[in-house]
């Protein structure tokens, strides 16, 4: 509990006390990407990265995970890793593909939609379609509203409250004046 470092203690170390504070090993992204590579075709971090693969790591979380650890070292620059990501991440996915082993890329395709999102897309559609006719005074279309939503009814009967209750009037130092826009 007491192993916790003091506010502002890292302000009082010596500069340039760890690998990330100092200048890149590689300037380059051309060089980083060769680093990378040769690491990757060593047999052990093969099997490690397969291993987490069948572990359900996405692939993106294992590259972020080995670029983020070549910026801690100071082997590289984040920019760097960044330009090289993609092409890591397609080396470990060819990796996967050759071990046949079912993995995860980490990648949202935003093509899909599940049924769910393309539901409230079809009545959003409609519900914005239906306000312009209201807007330009037209008779809207409910029908095609209706046959999406089949278990909401729209000619339900509104609740009847017994007591209407008072509107309330605004109150208070910041409370406009009734009739002042």
């Amino acid at each position: 509990m007491f192993d916790a470092p003091i506010p502002g203690q890292s302000l009082t170390n010596e500069p340039k006390n760890y690998p990330w504070e100092n200048p890149t090993r590689l300037n380059s992204p051309e060089d980083a990407l060769v680093f990378h590579m040769e690491r990757l075709e060593e047999p052990r971090r093969i099997k490690a990265a397969l291993d987490f693969l069948q572990m359900d790591m996405t692939v993106v979380t294992l590259v972020e995970g080995i670029l983020r650890s070549g910026v801690a070292n100071g082997e590289h620059s984040i920019d760097v890793s960044m330009l090289i990501a993609p092409v890591i991440h397609e080396h470990i996915v060819s990796l996967a593909k050759v071990a046949r082993i079912d993995f995860d890329e980490g990648l949202e395709d935003e093509d899909e939609m599940s049924d769910e999102d393309s539901k409230y897309a079809i009545r959003t559609m409609k519900a914005r379609k239906i306000l312009k006719q209201i807007k330009r005074d037209e008779e809207p279309e409910l029908d095609d509203l209706e046959a999406s939503m089949p278990d909401v009814s729209l000619q339900e009967e509104e609740p009847k409250m017994a007591k209407q209750m008072p509107e309330e009037k605004p109150a208070g130092l910041m409370a406009r004046p009734q009739g002042v826009m």
